[in-house]
């Protein structure tokens, strides 16, 4: 599981209102979440991210409410992965959940600039910035999580491994 992509630089305490506005959650379809991704927040988001990019933020990004529409709105943006300082917990389980790859780096997040061009394996956590060959490492993923973004979400993961028993 390897990434490369653009970063695109966020503070602290980016709430899932900010990711994407209340307005916008009665409706479903993962599209139209993914075109009004940061709609308040930073405008131009929808109109320059290109698939692949790369979020990086600071601490407690996700916080909020505890609905999906999310992490599927930055998913179906095209962003590939999100590295943070921290992340809320229920963000947190909400991106593995969808198949969205996320990662704690301190020092990714102090290092890293807006535009910056990453490669990220997911495995092995390690971060190359491609500018400057900097390289900087994430907390470990559990290998059990790994499999269900590998799998494309908890759904898929069950689907797959025959673990749903359909009454």
């Amino acid at each position: 599981m390897e990434f490369k992509g653009r970063v695109w630089k966020f503070g602290d305490h980016v709430d899932t209102d900010l990711i994407i506005p209340a307005k916008f959650l009665n409706v479903s379809d993962n599209s139209v979440l993914a075109s009004n991704c940061f709609a308040d927040l930073r405008p131009d988001f929808v109109k320059n991210v290109q698939r692949g990019d790369i979020i990086v933020a600071g601490s407690n990004f996700g916080c909020g409410s505890s609905r999906e529409h999310a992490p599927l709105a930055i998913k179906g943006a095209g962003i590939s992965v999100i590295i943070a300082r921290s992340f809320s917990r229920i963000f947190y389980r909400n991106a593995i959940n969808i198949g969205l790859p996320i990662l704690e780096s301190e020092e990714a997040v102090a290092g890293l600039s807006e535009g910056t061009v990453l490669f990220v394996d997911l495995v092995s956590g390690k971060i190359k910035d491609l500018g400057s060959s900097e390289i900087f490492f994430s907390k470990p993923i559990p290998d059990f999580m790994i499999k269900i973004i590998q799998a494309g979400g908890l759904v898929d993961y069950i689907k797959n491994h025959g673990l749903l028993n359909p009454a």
